[in-house]
């Protein structure tokens, strides 16, 4: 039986947590900031897998809420195709860098920085027009995602 040849799965996590979200600083290419995150490993469920990943980059607690969307636009990780399912949820414990990430720290919208990894700037933005409107993004084949 031949394998098929799939896109890779990832979580990512936008972690609340005080007055903003978390974003981790990576340590490896690509290099920038983002959320945090990871690869679903085999057998593992995509809750667990995010709670996992938000444990070991930030050291935080999450409690998992909702589901923001799902992103797998085939060129937003240069890495090769990557299908990412965005968790929202709430950090708890003392935020501090760990695993792959060199930095955490929190961020609003108004403070973002200039290097965000992948598509996470478009993920964010969604995220806060999430938090002030209640829309979703909506699917569309004609917008690249």
């Amino acid at each position: 039986m031949v394998k098929p040849v799939t896109p890779l799965v990832a979580v990512d996590i936008i972690i609340e947590y005080g007055d903003g979200i978390v974003l981790i600083e990576r340590k490896n290419e690509p290099f920038g900031w983002a959320l945090p995150g990871g690869f679903v490993d085999v057998g593992e469920s995509l809750e667990r897998a995010a709670i996992r990943e938000a444990l070991e980059e930030t050291s935080l607690h999450v409690e998992l809420r909702e589901l923001l969307y799902v992103y797998g636009k085939p060129g937003r990780d240069r890495r090769g195709h990557t299908v990412s399912i965005i968790y929202i949820g709430e950090g708890r414990g003392h935020l501090r860098a760990a695993d792959d990430a060199k930095g955490a720290r929190v961020f609003g919208y108004e403070t973002l920085p200039d290097s965000l990894a992948f598509d996470h700037r478009e993920i964010i933005a969604d995220y806060f027009t999430f938090i002030q409107t209640g829309e979703r993004p909506v699917p569309n084949a004609n917008t690249p995602r």
